[in-house]
């Protein structure tokens, strides 16, 4: 998952970027409305969690104005509020779900994997294509000559490929999706992961092809009898 912690309070937020960070997702923090919206502006993010309030505004007007920008991140809110009128408030005007705080982590987690399940994106049900099969909540990838264990960025990259077959990807979007704006990236990072991935799709009908000049695509391959 590549997640965006909208959080004015530090240490919270920071300890949230953590432990998602260890488990081996991807995250940004802005501590305001206005880093926020800067930051989906700029980057794909699987899941936003957004707190209600913040310094320069309000979660629930930025909300409504993602929505109102037809921008679907998927969203749940962490809020103090616990009146039921509230909650039926945020679903409203399209949070995906709330959490009230305090909260556990782990229960925080389980709520973005539902979330994302709901979705279609971010994956938590195994794809098959062809003859692979990638199941994202064990990061493995079955093929007929042999299954593999796969590193966080791979899962990711072959998560964006195969949850759209026969769709371009320039470098650019999958760096974009890939990484935060903070990390640095060479240009040829992308072609390492790229690299990784074919190997293990050696023998099998699908793979990943080159555009020169253009991008990358996942497709099928018809192998000899």
């Amino acid at each position: 998952m590549k997640i965006l912690i909208v959080e004015d309070t530090k240490k919270l937020a920071q300890s949230l970027a953590d432990h998602f960070d260890l488990a081996g997702h991807s995250s940004s923090i802005a501590g305001t409305v206005e880093a926020a919206n800067e930051l989906v502006l700029l980057t794909h993010y699987d899941i936003m969690l957004l707190d209600i309030m913040l310094p320069d505004g309000n979660g629930h007007t930025f909300l409504r104005s993602l929505r109102l920008q037809k921008i679907a991140v998927p969203v749940i809110v962490m809020t103090a509020r616990s009146e039921i009128s509230d909650r039926i408030d945020l679903l409203d005007i399209g949070a995906d779900d709330y959490i009230i705080k305090p909260f556990d982590i782990a229960e925080l987690e389980a709520r973005c994997r539902a979330v994302l399940r709901r979705h279609g994106g971010g994956g938590y049900t195994n794809i098959m294509l062809g003859n692979i099969e990638l199941s994202p909540l064990t990061a493995e990838l079955r093929t007929p000559a042999e299954n593999f264990k796969l590193r966080n960025r791979e899962l990711r990259l072959l998560e964006i490929f195969m949850n759209a077959p026969n769709i371009l990807f320039t470098k650019e979007q999958l760096t974009d999706r890939l990484f935060n704006i903070s990390e640095s990236v060479n240009e040829n990072t992308i072609e390492v992961y790229i690299a990784r991935i074919r190997k293990k799709l050696i023998g099998c009908n699908m793979r990943i092809e080159t555009l020169r000049g253009i991008g990358y695509r996942l497709t099928e391959t018809f192998l000899p009898k």
